[in-house]
């Protein structure tokens, strides 16, 4: 363990501007800077504020993973961190180990003198606690012998001496593997569509099941229910019961929930006794408890509903207020839960009308936030990050709608007043109120810069910066963002986020590389802009309305006239335009180059081509393909069977002999989300058709390509993308140039 301070904001500055600096030019963003970057995650913050766990990590730490391990319930998904806790008053941060670590979990205790949490050493998990006032760090040895699981969660007891977790029985390690092995081995498999489940759900469902336990802080273990897939634990009060929501698979379903089965149990931790709270049914179990865990609310079909662990039925809270929701609109209210109060009195719920309180005996429902139509739409985005201890004000985190206005208000429950106390350019994230109200930590950033810990006062007076992650980053040139409003070709506004070159000067027009996907509006820190912008391009991330069954004409409508909105302002040549996306970005590329051949070059980075033969292509993940074709992320909004016609549109591969654009095909052998072999289709047909096309299959990595490989991928996927771009932009110019000297 070691210590170390953070820089002051002071000091930050100072280096930022200090005279050396200025007098050394900037380097260009290179793909070893993308691999180095430190990024941070708030884990925990202690009730009084004073601690803050975070883990630090790099893209370099997230390599190496074996893909093909993926389904295997064994297998734990390597990813070595920084582990650290810091003082929010002094920015002092205390190192808990000198290597980077896996961990998980990590809880501090009701009291917040302790810090608990997972440790995957080889193919086992630790229980270790570290201590605030000695500063050490100790493994609780657990009095069993079973593992505990790769998939528990650790809470704390009430009173600070011990914790729930997750074990796994005697043998089913063997048991996961011999049925992966199965299935990947051999060497024979047989699917038999008469079974309940899909062979993979049959593996998966393996993964979900443990046995819950309490584990003393001396390590005595005492288990409490069987084997089974169980969680939603809930402690009351006092530590003398907790709640517990089971889940049973029952079958594979392809729409739907009721393929599960789900309960809630009611222990009584003191006699032992068990008591069935919810009856085995496929009704799923949403149950949202009370700070001292005697009540859980629910909302179902538009009504709240709360109930006591000692009643039989239910009370439905707002049975009586289900009328219109205005003169002018006369639908029926509808009533979604939002979080309990601190004091269990209160449940925070939105409706049309906007925000309500509602009180959890009465069902007397007040609207603190009134919100119509136009508010919803045009208004700021609002996010509770959580309640003040007295219950009297909500801090809210905001975001316009139109511009990068960011920040964090308090909501007064009383008058309803909204008072902002930060709004601004930056981006933030991660907002985290401590329990006791004294304290604020966040994630900020300029939009541009990786984000740092900050701390402050709930409201937000003399912030004070925790980390300064990558100091080296001063050195080099990075790019700058601006936010983009344009209207798409049905008159839609959408936004997108452009990226300068490094080397811009105002009145030269410069390339385009577009990365497309769905929606962007938030900036931040983005690596692959970086590298784009490092090659003097401009990079664009363009929005879509993606309509249900006719997405593929999206891109069509709002990339291209995001692209002609630039051109027009005189930043963008319009011969040097590339585009590329990953995963369902990936497949927007390779259908607008079926409906446009005006960019010079596009790359298509694990992004399926053919929707048909995708449906049962990944087959690890199940039911998943058919369910984003029918009513998910692929809009089609109807099976194959009764609109195949809408699933030939969204074909690529039919379409590639209109594809008169340079196309570079990236992937993954390893990749268990897009397999392989649905890219391999486009390569092969356009081969066949004569185009220019180049198919890249890293062997060793997965969802993502080189970017998700090995550190040779890593850095052959970022050479390949930009030396794709530069050949074709030139290949463009001279082109052009060959028709301007035959005129």
């Amino acid at each position: 363990m070691s210590r170390c301070r953070t820089l002051s904001v002071a000091l930050a500055l100072g280096l930022a501007s200090g005279s050396a600096a200025a007098a050394q030019q900037p380097r260009a963003f290179t793909a070893d800077d993308a691999l180095a970057v430190q990024t941070l995650s708030v884990d925990d913050l202690s009730p009084d504020g004073r601690w803050a766990a975070i883990t630090i990590r790099t893209h370099r730490d997230r390599l190496d993973v074996d893909h093909f391990r993926f389904g295997d319930p064994t297998y734990v998904t390597p990813s070595l961190e920084r582990f650290e806790v810091i003082d929010t008053r002094t920015g002092e941060a205390t190192a808990l180990f000198d290597d980077r670590v896996q961990v998980d979990a990590v809880s501090f205790s009701p009291d917040g003198s302790r810090l608990a949490w997972f440790r995957t050493v080889g193919e086992r998990r630790v229980l270790e606690v570290w201590d605030s006032g000695s500063g050490a760090v100790n493994e609780v040895a657990l009095d069993t012998p079973l593992e505990i699981a790769s998939t528990s969660g650790l809470e704390w007891r009430p009173d600070g001496e011990g914790w729930l977790l997750q074990l796994r029985e005697e043998g089913w390690a063997d048991e996961a593997r011999a049925a992966f092995a199965e299935m990947t081995e051999g060497p024979i498999v047989v699917h038999d569509g008469s079974e309940p489940f899909l062979d993979w759900d049959r593996v998966r469902n393996l993964g979900d099941l443990a046995v819950p336990a309490l584990v003393g802080v001396d390590g005595s273990v005492r288990t409490l229910l069987p084997e089974g897939g169980w969680g939603g634990f809930t402690f009351t009060a006092d530590g003398g019961a907790l709640t517990a929501v089971g889940e049973k698979p029952l079958k594979t379903v392809y729409e739907g929930s009721d393929g599960t089965e789900w309960r809630l149990l009611h222990l009584d931790l003191a006699s032992g006794d068990t008591t069935q709270l919810v009856e085995p049914s496929t009704d799923r179990v949403r149950a949202d408890f009370s700070p001292d865990g005697t009540r859980w609310a629910w909302a179902d079909d538009g009504d709240l509903f709360v109930r006591a662990l000692g009643d039989d039925e239910p009370v439905n809270l707002t049975e009586g207020d289900r009328g219109p929701v205005s003169a002018s609109d006369t639908t029926a209210v509808r009533y979604s839960l939002m979080r309990w109060s601190p004091d269990g009195e209160r449940l925070l719920a939105s409706s049309q009308r906007g925000w309500h309180l509602v009180d959890a005996e009465s069902g007397a429902a007040r609207l603190v936030l009134p919100m119509d139509d136009e508010a919803r739409e045009e208004g700021p985005r609002m996010n509770v990050v959580g309640w003040d201890p007295e219950g009297d004000r909500l801090a809210i985190a905001t975001s316009a709608r139109d511009r990068w206005a960011r920040g964090l208000a308090w909501l007064d429950l009383a008058s309803g007043a909204l008072q902002s106390v930060r709004s601004d350019a930056n981006l933030y994230s991660s907002w985290t109120l401590s329990d006791d109200g004294s304290t604020l930590v966040y994630r900020m950033s300029d939009g541009d810069r990786p984000d740092e810990l900050w701390a402050a006062d709930a409201g937000l007076t003399a912030p004070r910066a925790l980390t300064d992650l990558n100091p080296w980053i001063d050195e080099v040139a990075l790019t700058r963002s601006e936010l983009v409003e344009y209207l798409d070709v049905d008159g839609e506004r959408q936004y997108g986020i452009l990226y300068y070159p490094v080397d811009y000067v105002e009145g030269q027009r410069y390339p385009l590389v577009a990365e497309v996907y769905e929606e962007f509006f938030d900036n931040g820190f983005n690596h692959r802009m970086n590298l784009v912008a490092s090659q003097g391009w401009f990079g664009f991330r363009p929005s879509v309305d993606l309509e249900e069954g006719f997405p593929g004409e999206a891109w069509m409508k709002g990339v291209t006239t995001g692209i002609n909105t630039l051109i027009d302002r005189g930043l963008v040549d319009g011969r040097r335009l590339g585009i590329h996306g990953t995963s369902y970005g990936g497949y927007a590329v390779n259908l607008i180059v079926t409906q446009t051949d005006r960019f010079a070059a596009a790359i298509n980075i694990s992004g399926k081509v053919n929707i048909i033969s995708f449906l049962g292509d990944s087959e690890k993940i199940t039911t998943r393909n058919y369910r984003a074709a029918e009513s998910g992320q692929d809009r089609i909004g109807a099976t194959l069977w009764e609109q195949p016609q809408k699933y030939l549109a969204h074909t690529a591969v039919l379409a590639a002999d209109r594809i008169d654009t340079p196309l570079l095909l990236l992937t993954g052998e390893g990749d268990w989300n897009v397999p392989a072999t649905n890219q391999r289709e486009m390569y092969y047909a356009l081969r066949r058709l004569g185009k220019d096309v180049v198919w890249v299959n890293y062997m060793r990595a997965g969802h993502g390509a080189g970017r998700a490989g090995t550190e040779e991928d890593f850095h052959d996927h970022w050479s390949r993308i930009l030396d794709w771009y530069r050949t074709h932009f030139d290949e463009a110019i001279a082109d052009d140039d060959a028709v301007v000297s035959n005129e």
